[in-house]
């Protein structure tokens, strides 16, 4: 069954603070191989703090920032509920109990890393997580239709995307400083109409 996104008037907002931890730490939880997929669910769905379009714009402010998208955005909607305090125990709910778990695989996989059984497993987590992507790509690209580009934009510059570092193998920095400036002045311009 698809959820649909809570109108901007039905939002909730996060309890206290240590509603805030948690919800973040159970997304950290459950992200094997990324939280995004995990992050939207749980944001807009289940909790309903944001609409997808929310969602989607502060991803995007994420992705600009230095670091991780999604300690960025555990950053920006912490801050957004409770400050600088919210700010950083939602980051120490993303990051607090993931970062005990690996450092534990780690000492076990250092110790078992060769074991056939093991790398396979290992395989099998890269394809969940691939499809966790492309799902949550899927669910978002319901927002492009009302983004300052539309949704026949939307899809050229991901095809162009795709492409350029998909089949062309392109480093991302060099996608950023060429297709981004595009992106940015196609929209700016189609805004100004």
């Amino acid at each position: 069954m698809i959820e649909t996104a809570p109108p901007a008037q039905d939002l909730a907002r996060p309890q206290s603070l240590s509603n805030l931890f948690f919800t973040f730490n159970r997304m950290a939880l459950q992200g094997f191989g990324g939280v995004l997929a995990v992050a939207q669910r749980e944001l807009v769905e289940r909790e309903r703090w944001m609409t997808r379009e929310q969602f989607v714009e502060t991803l995007a402010v994420s992705q600009v920032l230095p670091g991780p998208n999604i300690v960025n955005m555990a950053l920006i909607i912490g801050d957004r509920h409770f400050g600088l305090r919210g700010a950083f125990i939602a980051l120490a709910g993303m990051l607090l109990v993931p970062l005990v778990i690996v450092l534990a695989l780690t000492a076990l996989y250092a110790e078992f890393a060769s074991h056939p059984m093991v790398s396979g497993a290992l395989r099998g987590m890269g394809a969940v997580a691939a499809g966790l992507v492309i799902s949550t790509a899927l669910k978002l690209s319901t927002t492009l239709r009302k983004g300052a580009m539309g949704l026949g934009l939307g899809v050229v510059f991901a095809g162009l995307t795709f492409v350029a570092i998909g089949l062309l193998h392109w480093p991302l920095v060099w996608l950023l400083a060429g297709l981004a400036p595009i992106a940015v002045a196609t929209a700016w311009i189609r805004l100004g109409r």
